[in-house]
């Protein structure tokens, strides 16, 4: 069977993947929200995530680091701060950002100039790549 939905997911440095697919499932601000071939149009921000993407039977996994999402004419672009694909993601170098991102955390009640929010969100990141490279 063809499939009838266009994804793109793009950064600012590269176009991460561009295929034909049955399905895309995203992670919205608002909540997960799910796109099939016919879906009306919609622009939405994302979250940090997992995007799934169905090829045939099976279930694809990226990660999304923010960013928005746009559907229309049976296309759906994913225009994301950061995205990989599973199989790309660099288990060690997550772990090591995991590291940091809890020292800093750990640092921040004794110091000034600690940015809990980037920390956070930096925690946020490693743990979600760390998840879906280990589900792909």
């Amino acid at each position: 069977m063809m499939a009838a939905l266009r994804l793109e997911i793009v950064t600012p440095d590269q176009v991460v993947l561009s295929s034909d697919v049955e399905y895309v499932g995203a992670p919205g601000v608002d909540g997960e929200f799910g796109v099939l071939a016919g879906h009306i149009p919609l622009l939405t921000a994302l979250s940090i995530g997992t995007l799934v993407y169905r090829i045939g039977n099976k279930d694809y996994m990226a990660f999304i680091a923010g960013g928005f999402a746009e559907v229309a004419d049976n296309k759906i672009t994913i225009l994301a701060q950061a995205a990989e694909l599973a199989e790309n993601i660099d288990v060690e170098r997550a772990e090591k950002a995991k590291a940091r991102a809890e020292e800093r955390l750990q640092n921040a009640k004794h110091q000034d100039g600690i940015d809990i929010v980037r920390a956070e969100n930096a925690m946020k990141r490693a743990i979600m790549r760390l998840k879906i490279a280990n589900n792909k």
